[in-house]
């Protein structure tokens, strides 16, 4: 430990444990504390505390005080369990009412056990109960009265404690722990209401993920036990945890999916024209769960389908997903949930009419149902079933009751099913039935973006951008887009009242534009009225508008243009890049600069030569670049940048003069003969600007004296400095100490390093 905080230390703990002088500052406790955490990491702990035996008294004192705040406390007490494995007073606090003391007195309990068992357990296969420390016999046995105990709260707090061993502690003895404790933990499932089964699977499955399983395969048998004990709303994280576990017992994991299928398996029973796929749990299991089982309040049905659907739509994707999959069932689950939620599903019995209408209009529900949806376009399913999938979501995309947030859901799924239509993956030619679709598809946006909902405007715009992106290039879609009134209405929407819709329909904009779908429609008899080009308005945008996300997507629009050699630009590239850098430099908006520093790359690699490449440029082509950079006066925006008061902007402009530096100046290259180019104007500059001043513009720049200044610049103690957050200077332990001292007058004046 530094000399100086060793000195400060004592000083600390005597505030810590003063009530008449309490550090109110809780963030310099937690950085102190995170401190504390390193130094016991580093093994000094022991001898921190034989050279100040006075800090457990000290701190331990400031446990007891009456007169600390529950953050204060909170601080002291995880800052003791650092230093010492002393018992006497966490049986007490663990049963704080705030719940920062409460769960640091937790913190507290594990990490003194972690501690006391590292030495015994060290070169022994697993210690005996037996062999272990006082202190962690001592902790042990006030779990076990906590687990015995018939206040919930206290069965809480010690689930709690040990789902937070067996998550952060590795060591074998978490198996001898296991195994003395486990079978408490198995009484709880006999007790009636059964208590904390929420923190019961979260202790489940921290203990299924340890070392635990490989020694202990009774675990299962509990872990299935509690499933089957658990309702099917609290047995639903458990089920979806096992499922993603690498390896458990087949048997148990049948049981855990048959626990999600369920509430879906109702659904379908509920419905009298459900898609006739096999049964969601044929096979599986025998003991379905009838509709008329379901949670008979609204919210608790709600509650459960919501569920399921979410652990479902997060194990699709997961190569430890339950095989087979049964996604042709999951596909008529989802869409026959949609058609409960949009009223056009015919129940099947009077306790599905009861479902009905707890669905009917249901916003959580179809939200839920739509992402599953979404997430099952990356399977297959029979033709039959896709046709449906389509079918619904046209419904709800053309419903006048869908709100903007459903809206964008269906959006979402309907662009991820188009995109699994496409013949073959990844082709621009779509399957007839999707072609279909994105017919009728283009008809509802016109409509959709004429909405009053400003929400509603900016989701029909992402979407058009998105299909745009990937069928812009396809016949019969330029056929149906350009006859209609979309391209007109986008260029519209560039002046909406809400920005968010103005930046959507920029980015809209440049789709249309890259594919050439802006061209306005002429005949003989009505010829085209000229209008601005798209590269005007958004410029015109970049200057004028007043809100930062517009401007932000006008520069990504830019910057993609450039790189993919869109027309316009491409027909006086220098000229476009300096008047983007000119807007940008101007720019209030940071992101809108770093933005710009993005397109003065994408600029230079196409003239250089792409970053990463080994092979200089040759020098012909460095000399005509650099005439073309300074041409565009991006060095100036590039150097103005590297001292901007943003970091982010900053640490790109070094980026791009780092790449400038090391493909036009290569390392070993021979400077030019003859006098060294007039660099004075320019560091001169530099200097002021390094000051904060503006100062003058650099005015016409020789590419020599470019290369001459990047030669002389540490640009890589530049990165270095930018890369460390602005405050850690500041961070140091001794800062620290001395910061907190000062806010209660132990330190004078001229030692507080304040900040």
């Amino acid at each position: 430990m530094d000399p100086e905080c060793a000195r400060l230390l004592p000083a600390l703990c005597a505030v810590l444990a003063d009530p008449r002088q309490p550090v109110a500052d809780d963030t310099c406790l937690e950085k102190l504390l995170d401190w504390f955490k390193a130094v016991t990491e580093a093994g000094s702990s022991l001898l921190l505390l034989q050279e100040h035996p006075c800090l457990v008294e000290l701190l331990f004192h400031a446990l007891r005080a009456q007169d600390l705040s529950p953050r204060t406390l909170s601080f002291a007490l995880r800052l003791a369990g650092v230093f010492a494995a002393q018992e006497n007073c966490f049986q007490h606090l663990q049963g704080d009412p705030s719940l920062f003391v409460a769960s640091a007195a937790g913190q507290l309990l594990v990490h003194i056990l972690d501690l006391a068992m590292r030495e015994p357990a060290e070169g022994r296969v697993c210690p005996q109960a037996w062999d272990w420390p006082v202190c962690a016999r001592k902790i042990v046995c006030h779990l076990e009265d906590c687990l015995r105990s018939d206040a919930a709260p206290r069965v809480t707090q010690a689930l709690h404690v040990l789902t937070t061993t067996f998550g952060h502690c590795h060591g074998l003895w978490t198996q001898g722990l296991w195994v003395q404790l486990s079978p408490l933990v198995a009484c709880l499932l006999e007790k009636d209401p059964m208590p904390a089964p929420h923190t019961l699977v979260d202790l489940l499955l921290s203990v299924a993920r340890s070392s635990v399983p490989s020694s202990d395969p009774g675990l299962w048998e509990t872990v299935a036990q509690t499933l089957s004990r658990l309702s099917p709303t609290q047995a639903g994280p458990l089920a979806a945890g096992i499922l993603k576990l690498q390896d458990c017992p087949q048997a148990l994991r049948i049981q855990a999916f048959n626990v999600l299928l369920q509430p879906l398996a109702c659904v379908l029973e509920a419905a009298t024209q459900a898609p006739a796929t096999p049964g969601l749990l044929e096979g599986a299991a025998g003991d379905l769960m009838a509709v008329d089982t379901l949670p008979p309040s609204k919210s608790a049905c709600v509650g459960l389908l919501c569920s399921a659907l979410a652990h479902l739509e997060l194990l699709q994707p997961l190569p430890q997903r339950p095989s087979p999959w049964p996604q042709a069932p999951l596909l008529a689950a989802a869409v026959t949930i949609l058609r409960f939620c949009n009223g056009s599903a015919a129940p099947s019995s009077e306790a599905g009419g009861r479902l009905c209408t707890m669905l009917v209009g249901c916003v959580r529900v179809q939200r839920a149902a739509l992402d599953f949806l979404g997430v099952l376009s990356q399977g297959l399913g029979p033709q039959e079933l896709v046709t449906q999938v389509f079918a619904v979501l046209l419904e709800y995309l053309m419903s006048p009751d869908s709100s903007p947030m459903v809206l964008k859901k269906a959006f979402q799924a309907t662009l991820r099913w188009l995109l699994s239509s496409a013949m073959p993956p990844g082709c621009c030619d779509l399957e007839p039935c999707a072609q279909l679709v994105l017919g009728e598809l283009l008809a509802m946006l016109q409509k959709r973006l004429c909405s009053p909902c400003w929400e509603v405007r900016d989701s029909g715009l992402e979407f058009l951008t998105q299909v745009t992106r990937h069928w812009g290039g396809q016949a019969s879609f330029r056929q149906v887009l350009l006859a209609s009134e979309l391209p007109e209405l986008t260029r519209q929407l560039l002046q909406d009242p809400e920005s968010y819709v103005r930046a959507s329909a920029v980015a809209a904009v440049g789709q249309l534009s890259s594919w050439g779908l802006l061209a306005a429609p002429s005949s003989p008899e009505q010829p085209a009225i000229p209008q601005e080009t798209p590269l005007e308005a958004l410029l015109l945008i970049l200057t004028t508008d007043s809100e930062g996300f517009p401007r932000r997507a006008v520069m990504r629009v830019f910057t993609e243009w450039l790189r993919d050699g869109h027309a316009e630009v491409a027909e006086d590239p220098e000229r476009f890049v300096a008047q983007v850098l000119r807007a940008a430099g101007k720019d209030g908006d940071w992101e809108v600069r770093v933005q710009g520093l993005e397109l003065a790359l994408v600029f230079l690699e196409r003239l250089l030569g792409p970053r990463g490449s080994s092979a200089a440029a040759p020098p012909s082509v460095t000399a005509r670049a650099l005439r073309a950079l300074c041409q565009v006066q991006l060095f100036e925006f590039a150097f103005r940048s590297l001292f901007d008061c943003d970091r982010p902007v900053a640490q790109k402009s070094c980026d791009l003069l780092l790449f400038l530096r090391a493909t036009a100046t290569p390392p070993g290259s021979p400077q030019e003969a003859g006098d060294r180019p007039n660099v004075a104007s320019v560091e001169a500059a530099l200097r002021r600007w390094r000051a904060g001043e503006q100062g003058q513009p650099l005015g016409e720049l020789a590419p020599e004296a470019i290369l001459a200044v990047l030669r002389s610049m540490d640009l890589e103690a530049l990165r270095d400095t930018l890369a460390k957050s602005s405050d850690h200077v500041e961070r140091s332990p001794q800062s620290l100490l001395q910061d907190m001292l000062a806010t209660v007058g132990v330190l004078g004046d001229n030692e507080a390093d304040c900040y």
